[in-house]
């Protein structure tokens, strides 16, 4: 789907309270599936995937099954929330530090003053703690959840507690957070315009390096096995 069609549909499940687990998809989420399949499964299970990476976007291009245009989390997010300010709906921040957290729900608020803040919650909680914050949540009954997480358990967590919190959006948005907080400055549009937004994420952040290496591995295995897809059509 379209940015466009996407918020259709997400407006329709808040709507009628239609509880949506949606992965935003990238090379590195991808390349964790292959390596273990508990989290294959995660993204596997989820309600919507959307193409939030480049990397991913050019991939289905390559395998000659087109994505309609890249929906990026960051983006997603965002007209969720305009959405969510003529429409009155509430939101729950959780995930990341304490300040950054209350950074990005000040600037959200100030950007979005329709949207009802029930509830947030810093990342920094243990396994034990899972109760207590579902239980939270569930008391807040928010219109949507987004969680900026590591991806080892982002997702996981979210796919572990769904159903249990049945909230219509629910949704991983990573970075978003530290972006919207003004802790990091987004890629300017050239750089994502050409699939660079990664890069320009590196030079901000050099201890990303690491995580980064996956992108070339990710993009000799499309073509690989991709050129041997094609082969056999």
């Amino acid at each position: 789907m379209t940015m466009k069609e996407t918020v259709a549909y997400l407006t329709r499940a808040i709507e009628d309270k239609r509880p949506q687990r949606i992965v935003t998809g990238n090379p590195i989420m991808l390349m964790a599936g292959r390596e273990d399949p508990a989290f294959q499964r995660t993204l596997e299970t989820a309600d919507l995937i959307v193409p939030d990476g480049a990397g991913v976007v050019w991939a289905a291009r390559r395998l000659g099954q087109p994505v309609a245009e890249r929906v990026a989390g960051f983006d997603l997010l965002h007209e969720l929330m305009r959405e969510g300010d003529k429409r009155g709906w509430s939101v729950y921040l959780l995930g990341t530090s304490q300040d950054i957290l209350d950074a990005a729900a000040a600037n959200l608020a100030a950007q979005f003053p329709g949207v009802r803040f029930v509830g947030k919650r810093n990342g920094y909680f243990k396994d034990d703690d899972d109760a207590e914050v579902v239980a939270d949540i569930r008391r807040a009954a928010p219109d949507m959840l987004f969680v900026a997480r590591s991806v080892a358990n982002q997702e996981p967590w979210l796919a572990k507690y769904g159903d249990e919190l049945a909230v219509p959006v629910m949704m991983g948005v990573g970075g978003s957070f530290d972006v919207i907080s003004g802790k990091l400055k987004r890629a300017p549009a050239a750089f994502r315009k050409l699939g660079m937004e990664w890069f320009y994420r590196l030079l901000q952040e050099p201890s990303r390096y690491k995580r980064m290496l996956v992108l070339p591995k990710f993009a000799i295995k499309v073509v690989k096995d991709g050129d041997n897809v094609l082969k056999t059509r």
